[in-house]
């Protein structure tokens, strides 16, 4: 029990089945032949030499096969934690390669201690803050900002510029400079990329794609042409070590890598999770931080950079039809084997046909139709996706994303301080109560004002409540009791019951009543303890708007009984 809730996927692999095997090893090598390409594509998003993308999936793939509790989800290099990443060290850095390496390393790790406090803390509610909406909006301008930076790799010069706009000003005033046999190169590259998935949907069309590319570099001497290719990849694994820093780069490195854990994280998680839906089991979001947290810091003692889910290596996974984390082992040995003695043949890489496809992962996160979607179904979350996205590629990932979070916390707040509200009534052949505003046909009680509010009654929408209930009280021509329907109202707080005894003490003044139906959970616990059931007396408190209504109309038979009774002591005498 204490193996399957620390580490899941070693209780899982203990428990392997043999048909699995062969699922798995096809898989496995599937994910590798996908990884590598993307790993070394990756590796130059950061700024650092090819060797270090596939540093970054040897170690933690292992790691998260013990410790994860995905079945499917493989980590790796990410395209939107490697920009990040890129944007948190490369102005600290100043141009040094071993430096980039080294502040790499140490995001990477302080990336992994804040995953694994989180997981700690039980933080996994996190990753609903980032609505579907933000997360799209923040993927579309990951996506955007690739297409720009990548786009001299193409077409055969260095873009300079620092973010969206710039690179792509850069770009298009240098187009005279492009290096036509670079851009056969590329566009070749980008074209069976398109095709190969389409018509071979099995293939790993990225390695395909490289290979193709390297080849025809290799034989037909395109490096004297100009061609940039890889050069020389030292073989073999990274050798530990932890590099040295002080305490202004680490306030720095702190906030980014505060940005990168929880992006990576809420990437991971929706990648988990959907997978896991598909296949009938759940994940543990607080315990997927831990994995996480682990991956990461296993990514920074081997000299790798930091990782997160990886959607298309898992979606490879689950097509070939991997059944355990013995495919994530799989594929980390296959990489390793591949850094120990087949380094050689990478060198004539060329640089274009890894621009090519890391152009193809910038437009595989820009997500055109959930925009139509989103903006069908609601205009304000449309436009949050937009500024998310016009965030990330304007002022950067982590202020972007937050200024649409607080948007998002802000709307949720105004929701909850004007909350939807109804005085209800009753429609033949409609079961239940219906809002009299849609409804003008709706029958209601003469004298009775059933009103109904509908979310939590707090400090900063308690007046709000008290004024729209006694508006509800001023339409009514003669009323004379309201009957409040608190079904809506999960929790009410000390704010909550001062209004809620000033309405009461308001509506007695002018004679009027006032009683509560379905009261429970919190708000029903306020009540008695504020001492205002008692108050209200326990006749006034209805299990149900049936059970009111009917109090009701006894109630005002009574009083018209005892009203006409005076009337005819009053003729007597």
């Amino acid at each position: 029990m204490l193996l399957a809730r620390w580490l899941p996927g070693l209780a899982n692999l203990l428990q392997y089945r043999r048909e699995w095997f062969r699922y798995d090893l096809q898989a496995g090598l599937s994910v590798a032949a996908v990884q590598i390409p993307i790993a070394i594509a990756y590796a130059q998003i950061v700024g650092l030499p090819p060797q270090y993308g596939l540093y970054a999936c040897v170690l933690p793939m292992m790691v998260y096969a013990l410790v994860g509790s995905s079945r499917q989800l493989m980590v790796g290099p990410d395209a939107a934690t490697c920009a990040m990443v890129a944007g948190a060290i490369a102005p600290l850095a100043l141009g040094d390669p071993e430096r980039l390496a080294q502040l790499a390393v140490i995001v990477t790790v302080l990336v992994g201690l804040m995953l694994i406090g989180a997981g700690i803390a039980r933080a996994g509610f996190i990753a609903s803050f980032f609505s579907r909406p933000i997360l799209i909006g923040y993927l579309n301008g990951i996506g955007l900002s690739l297409l720009a930076g990548q786009l001299g790799k193409v077409l055969g010069y260095k873009i300079e510029g620092d973010g969206f706009i710039l690179s792509l000003l850069n770009m298009l005033q240098r187009l005279g400079e492009t290096h036509w046999p670079t851009l056969a190169i590329g566009a070749g590259a980008l074209a069976l990329l398109i095709w190969l998935p389409r018509r071979f949907a099995r293939l790993p069309a990225a390695l395909v794609t490289v290979a193709i590319a390297t080849l025809c570099v290799g034989l037909l001497g395109l490096d004297s042409y100009g061609v940039s290719v890889l050069g020389p990849i030292p073989s073999g694994m990274p050798q530990l070590s932890w590099p040295q820093t002080n305490q202004a780069e680490l306030k720095s490195l702190l906030r980014d890598a505060l940005g990168i854990a929880t992006v990576s994280f809420c990437s991971a998680m929706l990648t988990a999770r959907s997978f896991a839906a598909r296949n009938g089991y759940t994940v543990n979001a607080n315990h997927e931080f831990l994995a996480l947290g682990v991956s990461n810091i296993a990514a920074g003692v081997s000299s790798g950079f930091a990782i997160s889910g990886a959607d298309s290596r898992t979606a490879v996974n689950s097509m070939v039809g991997g059944k355990s984390q013995l495919v994530g082992i799989i594929a980390a040995l296959v990489i390793a084997l591949i850094l120990l003695f087949f380094t050689a043949p990478m060198a004539w890489i060329p640089q274009a046909a890894l621009g090519a496809v890391l152009l193809m992962a910038g437009w595989g996160l820009i997500d055109i139709q959930a925009m139509r979607v989103i903006r069908k179904l609601s205009r304000f979350e449309f436009w949050l996706c937009v500024l998310t996205t016009l965030g990330v590629i304007g002022v950067g990932v982590l202020p972007g994303i937050i200024v649409a979070v607080l948007l998002a916390i802000l709307r949720l707040l105004k929701s909850i301080y004007q909350p939807t509200d109804a005085v209800l009534g009753w429609v033949r052949g409609i079961e239940g109560q219906v809002d009299i505003s849609q409804y003008p046909q709706a029958r209601t009680l003469a004298g009775l004002v059933v009103y109904r509010f509908d979310d939590a009654i707090l400090f900063f929408n308690a007046d709000y409540f008290k004024a729209r209930l006694l508006e509800a009280v001023e339409r009514e021509p003669e009323p004379r009791a309201v009957l409040l329907v608190a079904e809506a109202v999960t929790s009410i707080d000390v704010s909550g019951i001062v209004a809620l005894r000033e309405v009461r003490d308001t509506l007695l003044a002018r004679g009027i009543i006032l009683g509560i139906a379905r009261p429970h959970g919190t708000f029903l616990r306020m009540l008695v303890r504020s001492g205002l059931a008692r108050e209200l007396e326990q006749q006034l408190l209805f299990p149900s708007v049936r059970a009111g209504i009917r109090a009701y109309r006894v109630w005002r038979n009574q009083v018209q009984r005892e009203a006409l009774k005076d009337e005819q002591r009053a003729g007597t005498a």
